[in-house]
């Protein structure tokens, strides 16, 4: 024990002082995901179009869909299709039923 105390004074004693490091200019990236062996761009434009894709799927339906049939509908992945109903239901422009469905509001 006495042994251990004595290397971590010999490493205490031994460090060096840095000076702080120069502040770095961070840029805004989106985000991106993989779905599958497309990739997705996360952010608020890509995800505005697919909800646009999305509401124009269940307006073309008139009926209540699944998350499978919104995007075999409007030509987009599951993913996207997610990403553009979180959009619409936050705008209050969706229900959901009972039966795990989407109708347009």
């Amino acid at each position: 024990m006495a042994e251990k105390k004595a290397t971590t004074k010999k490493a205490a004693e031994t460090k060096e002082v840095k000076a702080p490091a120069a502040k770095k200019t961070t840029t805004k990236k989106a985000a991106t995901v993989k779905a599958g062996e497309a990739t997705v761009s996360v952010n608020a434009e890509n995800i505005g179009f697919k909800a646009g894709d999305v509401y124009q799927a269940l307006a073309a339906a008139e009926k209540a869909l699944t998350v499978k049939e919104i995007a075999k509908a409007a030509k987009i992945s599951e993913e996207e299709t997610l990403l553009g109903l979180g959009w619409l239901f936050k705008e209050g422009k969706l229900l959901s039923t009972e039966d795990n469905k989407v109708v347009l509001a």
